[in-house]
């Protein structure tokens, strides 16, 4: 297996850019794109240079900027032959009813008609534009054809209005991106991933819990459903954004976790248990805030063991366990794969640099049955296709 994958390293993209207020996002855009290790050509509307400059996105993108279509008079076939997806962001109004009539009377209306590949836009406009029937009647249109839409949002409009219109953030429109040219190999899998940690009260405003963000289970989430499958996240508290696409059951206890999980099991066809759920939990939890005083003792029992409870049963997902440890312990991971009847378990050790909790990036090791795949120090999305990878090769 590859020690690093990027879906969208020399992927070369076709940017559109519209002539809209949200115009000013691209430039941040390509900028993450090419920390990606993505090409981008840019293409822009006349109207657009009355937001951003040519300049400015040439600067960002390191390539030429286009925007006649007389001064190259067959760049409009040439660019789209070559890139590997094309992007439209922002989509004003517009250039969509451009799109769907099949119009082409500027650059990049004809490179739409020109190019054979996968669509993405990010529409974006006044809340009534975008819900006006006629504008509806022509963004179905594309998207009967394969055009895939990501936004816009509700929120904040540059007219100081509230309502829905407002273009989806970068991140939202790269991960669209990379969903878009991931492989579908987990089609028709139902996959329920476990993020974050869990609290165990003392009193209403105490609680005992540990360093978890959730950052490899929302990970892992997202790598599952870009690459089809259908998501259900039960995460414990976090302030990480919702994957889109996903059903997001939060939760915040252990017992809390296991009855969710136990809902969502039965029509499940893979389980990821990332969630760091808390072994033990206070006997008691006092009704109202215990009074400071120079000594409080607490006496402490087990959560339920959900993975243990999982592995018992006969119908049970292909399971997934991780092992957070402090130190090289990677036996103690290989004992609990057996010991709970897991497929796969995934062993970091959380003392290491870049490793464990409340980072970006992991070093683990992925353990199976059949053998030990060791990664180096990856971001936890790469760590997560790594997982995924191979998941699709056991049940292969």
């Amino acid at each position: 297996m590859r020690a690093k994958k990027k879906v969208l390293r020399n992927k070369s993209i076709l940017l559109g850019v519209t002539g809209g207020v949200a115009a000013y996002k691209a430039v941040d855009l390509i900028r993450r794109l090419r920390e990606e290790g993505v090409s981008v050509t840019v293409v822009m509307t006349e109207a657009a240079k009355k937001f951003v400059t040519p300049l400015s996105l040439e600067i960002a993108s390191q390539n030429k900027v286009y925007s006649d279509l007389f001064s190259d008079p067959l760049a409009h076939v040439s660019l789209p032959a070559h890139a590997d997806i094309m992007v439209v962001a922002p989509a004003t109004a517009n250039t969509i009813a451009k799109f769907a009539r099949g119009i082409a009377d500027n650059f990049l209306c004809t490179c739409l008609l020109s190019f054979r590949g996968k669509t993405v836009i990010a529409p974006s406009m006044n809340w009534r534009m975008y819900e006006h029937p006629l504008f509806q009647e022509n963004l179905q249109n594309l998207l009967s054809r394969g055009i895939i839409q990501v936004g816009p949002e509700r929120g904040s409009l540059a007219c100081g209005e509230e309502g829905i219109g407002r273009m989806s953030d970068p991140p939202d429109i790269i991960e669209a991106i990379r969903a878009t040219l991931s492989s579908k190999d987990l089609a028709g899998e139902k996959v329920i991933v476990t993020a974050g940690p869990t609290r165990e009260y003392i009193d209403p405003v105490r609680f005992l819990s540990n360093r978890s963000s959730g950052k490899m289970g929302y990970a892992l989430a997202r790598a599952a459903l870009r690459r089809g499958a259908e998501v259900t996240l039960i995460s414990g508290p976090s302030v990480l954004r919702q994957p889109r696409g996903a059903k997001f059951v939060p939760v915040e206890t252990a017992a809390e976790m296991f009855d969710a999980v136990n809902r969502e099991l039965p029509l499940a066809t893979v389980l990821v248990m990332s969630a760091a759920v808390s072994d033990f939990m206070p006997a008691e939890k006092a009704e109202e805030k215990i009074e400071k005083s120079e000594e409080l003792l607490l006496r402490l029992c087990k959560t339920p063991d959900i993975l243990l409870e999982v592995g018992t049963r006969k119908d049970r997902p292909f399971t997934i366990g991780f092992a957070a440890e402090t130190g090289d312990k990677i036996e103690r991971a290989k004992k609990k794969l057996l010991e709970k009847n897991m497929d796969m378990i995934i062993f970091n050790d959380v003392t290491g640099t870049g490793s464990g909790f409340d980072v970006d990036t992991n070093s683990v090791a992925i353990l199976d049955r059949e053998g030990e795949i060791i990664l180096p120090i990856l971001s936890k999305d790469s760590v997560a296709e790594s997982i995924m990878d191979r998941l699709v090769q056991l049940k292969a």
